[in-house]
């Protein structure tokens, strides 16, 4: 994604992107997500590990930061 208007907010495995995703979608943000290779081989011939990478328009970033945070501080305790 080459636009410029979007930020990447997060970037982990799937079990906690897909966490994230839904308490995005239930406060109305509409965030993309992206696959990427942490070791940039093929994970089907190599074993690699995918990451997701969330990636919000600028206008909600700071809501999104918000939820992202408050996921995270529940997933530490």
């Amino acid at each position: 994604m080459t636009d410029s208007n979007y930020i990447k907010v997060f970037t982990g495995n799937l079990i906690i992107t897909e966490r994230i995703i839904q308490s995005l979608k239930d406060s109305g943000i509409n965030a993309v997500v992206r696959e990427q290779n942490e070791s940039g081989l093929d994970p089907k011939v190599y074993g690699g590990h995918l990451l997701q990478v969330i990636l919000v328009h600028k206008d909600e970033l700071d809501k999104a930061v918000s939820i992202i945070e408050e996921i995270n501080s529940e997933l530490q305790a």
